[in-house]
């Protein structure tokens, strides 16, 4: 069909199906050619059609186990009836959003929504992402202390904007975008370190993920109560990054609730909240802090986003929480969480190779390590000498391309898996993951094609360097 001006009317699915082939090389040459590139290179170059829930289908109706549930966006998997029927549902009642000078019902909806699960938290402010969640606990720690300097843990991860990239304890993220803020790395879980820090007067907060992504290492027991008290007594808040566990995650609606007294100053909170569709952040804070910030009609507006708050994302929040709560998503995540890990805990003495299986609930991550047989230690070293994390990735490319399972790396240089699945996965997923795992370390320690792959990456980390 065409306009009265000639012009071919718009039409989404006609333009998919003319141009959808030409994805890769679209992005090649439009946006981060790198992407495609690296995918081409490890073999995830793949084509893929329609998902629902935990499962990809490509072209010719294969299925693939989706345990990477998008960064962790994709808490409830993709296309939840409820969630699809609550965007629906708002886009047909034609709100008058964003006016910017009104108070609209669903973002008010939402917060007390999601702070029925933050007991001792008050006030909600809502952007559109992880790393806008963090910026925003970090401008509000500075203001509200008067203090300038944050802390955070070795191989953290915040965001990528230049406020969380200053909390990100990645070299590789950080490299060539300095000057960066005036924050400073603690080790997780060392108190001595943190309390040096504290004694000099000038800390707002310590920021940190009860779980890091990094590696899936958990803040040792006693630590965020003990690292609470520390941060009171000099008068310092406590941020809990929940970005990536918040929401379910480990088995608890926050990770940080695993531990009893727990109370973090701020909470940031983003991925699943979206229920994979509209991008949102949010950061949870005390009562005083907000009306600290917020301190006159003439702030009102001292902290804002233009599409914060916007009635798509509000409305997806509020789909995600109600499901979460009917179907006992964070008892699921739990539970099945707790049979995967112990499953392929079962597997550490069986296979040489695989050291550590740790996390909590749907969180978990597989580590790899130095064989003790004369002929494996060999092909360790080479790779090893090569580029420390090419095993993991010898794990995750056969994983998708003969047992169709899409899983990742779990940080740059690191012999680890992170298993982040969607919450709704069950027995039948766990079967399936164990079984494959279990097939390509029996290739591992059989000498089979997988060692073929890695001197292909060996060439590729070669290259690259």
């Amino acid at each position: 069909m065409t306009t009265p001006s000639g012009q071919r009317e718009f039409d989404l699915q006609t333009l998919l199906a003319e141009r959808g082939a030409e994805r890769y090389e679209l992005h090649a040459r439009y946006l981060n050619h790198q992407l495609p590139r690296m995918l081409h290179t490890i073999g995830f170059d793949k084509v893929y059609e329609r998902a629902e829930g935990a499962h990809f289908w490509d072209a010719d109706g294969n299925d693939y186990l989706d345990m990477l549930a998008g960064f962790g966006v994709m808490g409830l998997g993709r296309h939840h009836p409820v969630v699809r029927k609550a965007l629906h549902d708002v886009l047909d009642a034609q709100l008058a959003d964003l006016t910017r000078f009104d108070c609209q019902p669903l973002p008010g909806l939402l917060a007390e929504r999601l702070l029925s699960h933050s007991p001792h938290l008050d006030r909600v402010f809502f952007g559109n992402s992880g790393t806008e969640a963090v910026e925003t606990a970090l401008k509000f720690a500075r203001f509200a202390t008067g203090k300038p300097r944050i802390l955070y843990c070795e191989h953290a991860f915040h965001g990528l904007t230049a406020g969380s990239l200053s909390v990100n304890g990645e070299r590789g993220f950080r490299d060539g975008f300095a000057p960066l803020l005036p924050d400073t790395a603690v080790p997780l879980g060392d108190l001595d370190v943190l309390a040096r820090e504290l004694r000099k007067g000038d800390v707002a907060a310590l920021i940190v993920e009860p779980v890091q992504g990094k590696g899936v290492h958990e803040a040792p027991p006693g630590y965020l109560q003990a690292a609470q008290e520390l941060l009171h007594k000099h008068k310092a808040l406590l941020i809990a990054d929940e970005v990536q566990t918040g929401l379910g995650r480990t088995g608890d609606f926050y990770a940080y609730q695993h531990e009893s007294g727990v109370e973090p100053d701020l909470v940031c909170v983003a991925k699943a909240l979206s229920g994979g569709y509209v991008p949102v952040g949010a950061a949870l804070g005390k009562e005083w802090i907000f009306k600290k910030v917020y301190s006159s009609m003439d702030r009102v507006l001292v902290h804002s986003a233009s599409f914060g708050s916007n009635a798509q994302a509000m409305a997806a929040g509020l789909a995600v929480l109600s499901v979460m709560e009917n179907e006992q998503i964070v008892a699921n995540a739990r539970a099945v969480g707790e049979q995967l890990k112990s499953r392929l805990a079962a597997l550490i003495e069986k296979y040489e190779l695989l050291s550590d299986v740790r996390g909590r609930g749907l969180m978990i991550g597989i580590e790899f390590g130095r064989p003790s047989s004369l002929k494996l230690r060999g092909r360790w070293t080479m790779l090893q000498a090569a580029r420390k994390g090419l095993f993991a990735q010898m794990v995750v490319v056969p994983l998708l391309q003969r047992h169709r399972i899409l899983t990742q790396v779990s940080g740059d240089h690191l012999e680890v898996i992170k298993l982040i699945p969607p919450l709704t996965i069950g027995e039948r997923d766990v079967d399936r993951f164990v079984e494959a795992f279990t097939a390509v370390m029996d290739d591992a320690h059989g000498g089979g094609l997988m060692w073929d792959f890695g001197k292909t990456l060996i060439k590729q980390a070669v290259a690259n360097r």
